[in-house]
């Protein structure tokens, strides 16, 4: 079934481009998708991801339900509003979706899963919920937007001044509630970008509302081609192409996100990716520049001394000008390698680099 956010009527007065993006109807750009991408590098621009869900997490045992759901652990939070990535895995260590978990007491927490895997998320959720005192309650009466760029957050203010005193001392990656009219907004200083901003749930009913304000406070409306280039760029993964039920977060270079530092703390896939760590045989997960001309893409051999690998991910980054992808090499591939990609039956030349090619408004290849 084909569903629509909040702001569907908004993009679509706005001359938006709509296509289905997993079973979202969803602007994949307003016009110029470069322009776009250029204006969260440069200044500010914004993006509907109210196809994302919001879980509350509420009950007793909710710290206990974290530590064993996730791969990465939640006891390391302790700052009310402060977030983490982290992984949701199978026992065999594939990788059932990336999340959000924001803390902000010991019996309340929130999570956000991506659009796509949300209703298989949740009942993997409830499953392990079984065995603890805890509720989970889907959020589908929020809109989430992601306000991103150097001068998002100044235009964020410029467009709800009031909410200044309360968002200015965010740290990255932390959250705070703000009452507004008796009603609680989540801003947090989060994105998929790589650059500074925040991303707000609010209630559905205001969304519109919220997205014309922005708009006048000059935040440039984005689609989802836009965030795929900004997020590449940044070396963001995207849950289906990056990684998935068939890869572990230690070859799809979230190895980070996965804490075995508790000894006593037996997360779900944790046995299997122990396992693969002492084998000392995994696969590296890079990032690639093309040096020939030609588009990285999705899904393409790259052929290499060691052995052959493959992209993840691949477009044209608008930031470098050149040509970029993420890509699972084999061992003893390194930063700093030329390598081949097959691209129509042609190996093409490019360099192997650390998988982050801009943040910041800045190149960093």
């Amino acid at each position: 079934m084909i569903q629509r956010t909040p702001l569907y009527d908004t993009h679509v007065a706005a001359g938006a481009k709509i296509v289905d993006f997993a079973g979202w109807q969803m602007p994949i750009n307003y016009g110029s998708q470069i322009e776009e991408h250029h204006a969260v590098r440069r200044d500010a621009g914004m993006f509907d991801v109210s196809h994302m869900l919001a879980i509350d997490l509420a009950g007793t045992e909710s710290q206990a339900f974290l530590r064993r759901l996730l791969a990465n652990d939640v006891a390391k939070l302790s700052l009310p509003g402060k977030a983490l990535y982290s992984c949701m895995l199978q026992e065999d260590g594939g990788v059932i979706d990336d999340l959000i978990v924001y803390f902000f007491t010991p019996t309340k927490y929130r999570i956000v899963v991506n659009a796509g895997t949300a209703e298989k998320d949740l009942a993997w959720m409830r499953l392990v919920a079984a065995n603890f005192a805890v509720s989970l309650t889907p959020r589908r009466d929020l809109a989430m937007i992601a306000v991103q760029g150097p001068q998002a957050r100044e235009r964020f203010w410029g467009a709800f001044p009031v909410a200044r005193a309360q968002s200015v001392l965010l740290d990255n990656f932390q959250a705070t509630e703000w009452d507004v009219d008796g009603i609680s907004w989540l801003i947090a200083r989060t994105g998929y970008t790589g650059e500074d901003g925040f991303e707000i749930a609010v209630p559905a009913a205001q969304a519109a509302a919220v997205w014309q304000k922005l708009v006048a406070a000059g935040v440039k409306p984005c689609g989802l081609g836009a965030r795929d280039t900004l997020r590449l760029e940044a070396g963001m993964n995207l849950y289906g192409q990056d990684m998935d039920e068939t890869q572990n977060p230690l070859e799809s270079g979230l190895t980070w996100t996965v804490d075995f530092k508790d000894a006593k703390r037996d997360f779900i896939g944790k046995k299997a990716l122990a396992e693969l760590r002492e084998r000392s045989a995994l696969r590296t997960f890079l990032g690639l520049v093309l040096l020939d001309k030609g588009v990285l893409r999705a899904h393409q051999k790259v052929v290499t001394a060691w052995g052959d690998g493959e992209t993840t991910s691949g477009s044209f980054a608008p930031t470098l000008n050149q040509s970029i992808a993420l890509a699972r090499l084999p061992v003893g591939a390194k930063i700093g390698d030329e390598v081949q990609v097959e691209i129509r039956d042609k190996l093409l030349k490019a360099k192997v680099v650390k998988p982050v090619f801009a943040r910041n408004g800045t190149s960093l290849v």
